[in-house]
């Protein structure tokens, strides 16, 4: 290697490795993380709880997930990103194995719990590797597949739980998630790129020290702000729909709700294609548009009509998707332009998206049993609210840059 190398371009067999290899990854931890989410009906009737309380099998997971990433982030910047994301990887697959045996309700949830934690390598440094490893004029285009990646994980657990619930009940659904994660993890261990222009963070560069500049840039704090508030409103919506199309007047069976979830596909495509339009027309443009985008998902769900709702969950999934693709990118290109540690900043990023995930699971639970679809959608539609407002600030801020 040769100090002048610039990272792996399009068509270079590393960065078909690295994009692939990133894209299974973003695959094997969403279908693991979000596989109970069509099961939460299934997961009530079986263990004999209430609607919110099922949800803690998606929250809990979420927000051990957030609290790995305040662990897992630093130490990246510290000992390297590929072997976190490796071990994270193996370590999430051993556990969903163990969760598909799970005697009992509260055994599930700490093996959820756990895996969470496990699950963290790959939002804690993925980012930040595609920034390090790849050119800088593809890197946003790679982290618009890394989130499609995401996007078809989180179509793929649901999927495959939904159809094979009615097979062989919740533990047959998990099984098969299981095996999907422990092929991916194994094709990330032989395909991912070591890094190559990875430079550890000196050893003065402390935890403290490094959450003290990330919270010094109003930039960031906002974007932070919008990672929460849309993965907030866009887990509310999802984790109820799947009480509201099982509920009269669609009455659809488990196998048929897991069908909705194909509006993913939406997103693995809008992610990119955004990512694209950024690196054209610029990110304080695309952020707030997309934003606006998901929150007429949201309107277009109130109808009764099964065709209303569902073209509202493609809208609203496409702009979630859209949006997000973008702000993460946004967090490394500003952490980098600041001096920043961008694994800490990233890891934040992610922290704030996964907190909104469980605080939005959970009182989604709440909203539904309450107040019905009008609750979740007040929820979700205020959280979307404030994202805008926060994306539109971001768009005043001084010397965000386009890159």
């Amino acid at each position: 290697m040769t100090e002048e190398w610039a990272g792996h371009r399009v068509g270079e067999p590393g960065f078909r490795r690295a994009a692939v290899a990133v894209f299974l990854a973003g695959i094997a931890v969403f279908a693991t993380l979000y596989a109970p989410q069509a099961l939460l009906p299934e997961l009530t009737r079986s263990f004999g709880v209430s609607p919110a309380s099922s949800t803690l099998a998606i929250s809990i997971s979420t927000g051990a997930l957030a609290v790995g990433l305040l662990v897992l982030g630093p130490v990246s910047d510290r000992r390297g990103r590929t072997g976190i994301l490796q071990a994270g990887l193996a370590s999430a697959a051993v556990l969903a194995v163990l969760i598909a045996l799970a005697p009992s309700w509260w055994v599930l949830l700490v093996l959820r719990g756990l895996q969470g934690f496990a699950l963290a390598a790959l939002p804690a440094v993925a980012v930040a590797y595609l920034r390090e490893e790849l050119h800088a004029g593809v890197s946003s285009r790679a982290i618009g597949l890394y989130v499609s990646g995401t996007a078809i994980g989180g179509l793929s657990g649901r999927l495959i739980s939904g159809f094979l619930t009615e097979l062989g009940g919740w533990r047959t659904a998990l099984a098969g998630v299981a095996a999907l994660a422990v092929g991916c993890a194994v094709a990330v261990r032989l395909l991912l790129p070591p890094s190559r222009r990875f430079t550890r963070v000196p050893r003065e560069g402390r935890l403290l020290r490094q959450l003290g500049q990330a919270f010094t840039d109003p930039a960031l704090l906002a974007l932070y702000g919008v990672a929460a508030l849309l993965m907030g409103g866009f887990v509310a919506v999802y984790n109820a729909a799947t009480f509201r199309l099982e509920s009269a007047p669609y009455s659809l069976s488990p196998a048929l709700v897991g069908l909705v979830f194909l509006a993913y596909l939406l997103g693995s495509v809008s992610s990119p294609v955004a990512g694209w339009l950024a690196d054209r027309s610029g990110r304080r443009l695309v952020v707030p548009g997309t934003v606006l985008l998901m929150g007429a998902g949201i309107a277009l769900t109130l109808p009764a009509p099964l065709w209303c709702v569902i073209a509202g969950l493609c809208v609203l999934t496409v702009g979630f998707f859209a949006a997000h693709g973008v702000a993460s990118g946004w967090v490394a290109a500003r952490a980098q332009l600041g001096g920043r540690a961008v694994g800490q900043a990233a890891s934040l990023y992610s922290f704030s998206y996964y907190v909104g995930s469980s605080v939005g699971g959970t009182l989604a639970g709440r909203a539904w049993s309450d107040a019905g679809w009008s609750g979740v959608a007040v929820l979700a539609g205020g959280a979307t609210l404030g994202a805008l407002v926060l994306s539109l600030v971001l768009g005043r801020t001084r010397s965000l840059g386009r890159r």
